[in-house]
């Protein structure tokens, strides 16, 4: 069983206006060691060029990188795994794939995909939006507090990683309601020039 570091950082190059090499860099300088690529708008063609050059600058600097959605990406480049929504490659599909080493995520937003997600070949569950998000252009419903200390309950041991909306303000909060890890975007992604402060100081907050 894997063990996530507390902050998940997620990439946008929309949000950020930067490349996910230059994502990955500047999270990295605020101490991130675990990030997901995530890209929705580049050609395939595109994305794995990026993805290339940002599994270069993460090697250099010892950052574990999860390719999201994209298993083959994940495969041609040996990334250290691939996360998975609802309507992407099935888990035992890509645990065929990537192989036993491989760290696979999977997305969940209801107690009902929770329980299934527990019988897939996977390392790790996120569930949300705990909070309203703008991060996606079509959320699912907000799960809140509550849900999330429910869901805690039903994965047991199983790390669980928590999404949407989560802030300075209520990061706390949501490893305080079961969160191992809080992914975030928008939070660390807004404002490039501060992405290293900012991942310093989401990480100081969850340390504390």
């Amino acid at each position: 069983m894997i063990e996530l570091p507390k902050l998940y950082p997620i990439t946008d190059a929309r949000v950020s206006n930067l490349s996910h090499a230059e994502q990955v860099a500047r999270l990295s300088d605020g101490g991130a060691s675990f990030i997901q690529l995530r890209e929705k708008h580049q050609s395939p063609r595109e994305f794995y060029l990026q993805a290339a050059a940002a599994l270069h600058r993460a090697r250099e600097r010892g950052v574990r990188l999860i390719i999201n959605d994209r298993v083959d990406i994940a495969l041609a480049l040996q990334a250290d795994g691939v996360h998975l929504g609802q309507d992407d490659m099935p888990p035992h599909a890509a645990r065929e794939l990537l192989g036993k080493d491989a760290i696979i995520g999977y997305s969940t937003h209801n107690p009902e995909q929770v329980r299934e997600a527990l019988r897939l070949p996977i390392d790790y569950v996120a569930f949300g939006p705990i909070f309203s998000t703008s991060s996606k252009e079509n959320p699912d419903a907000v799960v809140g507090l509550e849900g999330l200390h429910q869901v805690r309950h039903l994965v047991g041991r199983m790390p669980l990683v928590a999404i949407g909306g989560i802030s300075l303000e209520n990061a706390r909060a949501v490893v305080a309601a079961g969160a191992d890890a809080v992914a975030c975007i928008s939070l660390l992604l807004s404002n490039p020039a501060e992405i290293g402060r900012q991942t310093a100081e989401i990480l100081a907050i969850l340390r504390d």
